[in-house]
């Protein structure tokens, strides 16, 4: 039996036959408890007399756990698997993007007006004022989200198109929570120079750029290059997006231990570009005080190894993560699984807070310490204070193509970080809950808003 939570990542979809009695059914659901999983639908399809067909859903903690848990189920006497079917690769099929009209055709005049003759007039006003663009095409509502593949989520470079169904999922994401529309861009280089001219040559046609999945510290380049470069909003979300749910999350976290951000002293465990740009949000909140982890300890100044980013942040401090944690008020994990341990977390201040939040498999379960922490935050949507992206990008996305700003700034970054976080009223606040729900239908539109409100005051809004 897995140690981890079914959830529906591994879902399965069976369709089976059997004779129509209890103590099958009964076996049936049994044998999916004993295994570790959970029944999510269970539903007649068929029956007659002596026999039925039922469709089965049940959720397992991995993809082993889901086949063998399908394999005990055909053992069972009188049971016949009709169907077995992965229910997320079904969610995929066909790709989960398609486009749709906005107008529509239903004559010659419609078709005059949409094309050719009547669409020359707007072409010919879009080239005598460019400004036009963000008002009569897509431009206005559209954002790229460009990847060459090379860091996709925890499986690393598995290049562009085994990163398209990630991509796609973005731009799903960017629709429902932002009603933005958005585009999967995957390039088949990793070049940096290549990156960045390519990007710039599609740029007229996006009101946005959202980088995604790609490797530090190149992403750095490409990020502080484009932004440099485009006139439009350029946003790394592993990036930022990571480090704005972060603050957000440690803002409310540190009403409930009773601490100043000034004050904690924060190990960042994960030196990509995840916990890079955490460091730095953190930072400019007024953290004082980060110890850098990477896969060879502290990132210290005698370390011969480190790129400039890293640099930044080495302290005279060396050691490992077990070190590093001694004293620390909060750990923030952006790495490798089940690397913290309960000892190392017993060594931290008083009112430990800890952000574990590789995934699917956090760096410590949060079982372990639930007894020893005061709050504790994953990635994974089956435990309390999920520390998701979902709830930063769309709503900077959709507040910087409201007010067209040219850029993304700190500013807006910190904004949109306090407005999630004051989503949740003080007399609401509990360890558990320090983080606003992925489908809050208030957190898009509250980081839209502070999003306008920072470009404005940073000189960046052009509406």
């Amino acid at each position: 039996m897995s140690k981890f939570t079914p959830n529906a990542g591994f879902s399965r979809v069976v369709w089976y036959s059997a004779p129509d009695n209890s103590t099958v059914l009964t076996k049936v659901i049994g044998t999916i408890s004993a295994e570790g999983g959970n029944v999510a639908t269970l539903e007649v399809v068929e029956r007659d007399r002596d026999m039925i067909v039922r469709e089965l859903i049940f959720d397992a903690a991995s993809e082993d756990q889901a086949v063998a848990i399908v394999k005990r189920i055909a053992d069972i006497e009188g049971v016949e698997i009709l169907t077995d079917e992965d229910r997320t690769f079904l969610v995929h099929e066909g790709g989960k993007l398609s486009v749709e009209r906005r107008y529509p055709l239903r004559d010659k005049a419609d078709l005059s007006m949409a094309y050719t003759p009547g669409v020359a007039r707007v072409c010919r006003a879009v080239h005598m004022d460019p400004e036009l663009g963000f008002r009569y095409t897509c431009k206005r509502n559209t954002v790229a989200v460009v990847t060459d593949g090379t860091a996709v989520l925890g499986l690393g470079d598995i290049g562009p198109l085994a990163g398209l169904p990630v991509m796609e999922g973005k731009a799903l994401l960017f629709k429902t929570f932002g009603n933005v529309d958005a585009f999967p861009i995957c390039l088949d280089t990793q070049d940096t120079e290549e990156i960045i001219e390519t990007v710039k040559r599609i740029a007229p046609g996006f009101g946005g750029i959202n980088l995604e999945d790609i490797s530090a510290p190149r992403c750095f380049e490409i990020e502080k290059r484009l932004v440099a470069e485009l006139d439009i909003p350029v946003f790394h979300d592993d990036q930022h997006g990571t480090a704005i749910v972060t603050l957000a999350a440690l803002y409310n976290a540190l009403k409930i231990v009773d601490k100043k951000i000034e004050d904690i002293r924060v190990v960042m465990n994960g030196a990509g570009a995840a916990g890079i740009s955490c460091s730095w949000l953190l930072q400019s909140a007024g953290v004082r005080d980060i110890t850098l982890c990477d896969s060879r300890g502290i990132v210290s100044r005698d370390r011969t190894d480190l790129n400039n980013a890293k640099r930044g942040f080495a302290v005279e401090e060396s050691g490992g993560l077990a070190e590093a944690c001694v004293g620390r008020d909060l750990f923030i994990g952006v790495s490798v699984p089940e690397v913290l341990t309960v000892e190392m977390v017993q060594t931290m201040a008083d009112k430990p807070v800890v952000f574990a939040m590789s995934n699917p498999i956090p760096e410590i379960q949060p079982e372990l310490i639930q007894d020893i922490a005061a709050v504790v935050a994953t990635g994974r949507s089956d435990y309390p204070n999920q520390i998701n992206n979902v709830l930063a990008f769309p709503g900077i996305f959709r507040g910087a193509l409201d007010c067209r700003a040219t850029a993304i700034t700190p500013a807006m970054h910190r904004g949109a970080a306090r407005a999630i976080a004051d989503l949740i009223p003080e007399d609401e606040l509990d360890p558990s809950f320090i983080i606003p729900a992925v489908f809050d239908e208030r957190v898009a539109s509250a980081v839209a808003e502070a999003v306008m409100l920072a470009a404005r005051e940073d000189g960046v809004r052009r509406s």
